[in-house]
């Protein structure tokens, strides 16, 4: 039986890692056998996993030209298609693409173990500036400072003994090592059990996503949890929203065609939701990271099932009236312009 536009969702992504692990899961293994550290150093090290290059490129080349070796990198290679060439600076390892909490920890603990600021930062929110360094140092500095958020959750927040804090989120957070790992012995592991927040969206918050839970341990344990000022935020970073569900149709359609016809399949009141607005969304920013790639190195990405720019625009106009009036697709531009004024 054919499965539902939103039923193949969970499928591509269980599929996906179990595939790629053809190409991962050797130099997962090696990678175990020593779990080499980086050297000690007072730099910060600065993490992130990808799973599609083009994405990569553009995030990469941005953390080269505003961070330089101010920072270590390290990337992990979760669809085993990087070219380590590519990304002379960073420490680029195959990895096998279980939870992002899971790799992050991992990171955290072992990889980062010599240094006291392990930074994880996902491949879709870029670095835009070395100012990031400077808010690193000052909020540091406070020995009770056990993590720097640059960019929070905004739809809900946590309620501890009648007073709220914003949740931290894991899209681009440094985290201080000595408290996190050595005295707290925390995960960034998602969980049930959340009945400490307040939604701003109606929609109730049950749940610990990635790093909510030692956010709020940490808050009621008493120390810092900083997270950069509002108007500051967009100026150090900047990124994208729910894309890794078109990646992983990406990976999984073998030709445009298939891909249109999965897009428009679903009937209009479908794009009221949530799923094909974010599929969507992600395809248009993904296809900015081809070009913005190609910028970048002088050479095409190829995707075989990406459809073209235009066949992207005719279907967002056509859909845009359709979705409800928070949702807007031209977050995409915004965030693409900022990028490419970046470059």
């Amino acid at each position: 039986m054919a499965r539902t536009y939103y039923e193949l969702l969970p499928y591509v992504f269980k599929r996906f890692s179990l595939l790629r692990t053809l190409r991962t899961g050797m130099p997962t293994m090696q990678y175990w056998a020593t779990r080499k550290p980086l050297p000690e150093s007072e730099k910060p090290t600065l993490f992130t996993m990808n799973i599609m290059p083009p994405m990569m490129t553009v995030w990469y080349h941005l953390v080269q030209k505003n961070l330089g070796d101010k920072v270590d990198t390290v990337i992990f290679d979760c669809s085993g298609t990087l070219k380590k060439s590519d990304f002379p600076s960073a420490r680029v390892q195959k990895y096998i693409n279980v939870y992002a909490a899971t790799k992050s920890d991992e990171f955290l603990y072992k990889i980062a173990k010599n240094r006291k600021i392990g930074w994880v930062c996902d491949d879709d929110m870029f670095i835009l500036s070395d100012k990031c360094i400077d808010k690193i140092n000052q909020e540091f500095s406070n020995p009770k400072t056990a993590s720097l958020s640059f960019r929070p959750r905004s739809w809900w927040h946590f309620d501890i003994d009648g007073k709220p804090y914003e949740p931290s989120s894991s899209y681009c957070i440094a985290i201080n090592r000595d408290i996190y790992c050595d005295k707290e012995h925390l995960s960034l592991s998602p969980c049930n059990g959340n009945n400490h927040s307040v939604s701003h969206i109606g929609k109730e918050v049950k749940r610990y996503d990635t790093f909510d839970h030692a956010n709020e341990q940490l808050i009621r344990k008493g120390y810092n949890c900083a997270i950069v000022p509002e108007n500051e935020r967009e100026e150090l970073v900047t990124g994208f929203s729910g894309v890794s569900s078109a990646v992983m149709l990406l990976w999984y359609f073998r030709s445009t065609k298939k891909m249109m016809d999965y897009l428009e399949g679903p009937a209009d009141k479908t794009w009221s939701g949530n799923v094909m607005f974010t599929i969507l969304s992600g395809l248009r920013a993904v296809n900015t990271m081809q070009q913005m790639h190609e910028e970048i190195t002088g050479e095409p990405y190829t995707l075989r099932s990406m459809p073209s720019w235009d066949q992207l625009e005719r279907l967002k106009e056509k859909k845009a009236p359709l979705i409800r009036k928070e949702q807007s697709f031209e977050k995409v531009d915004e965030v693409a312009a900022i990028l490419r004024a970046a470059l």
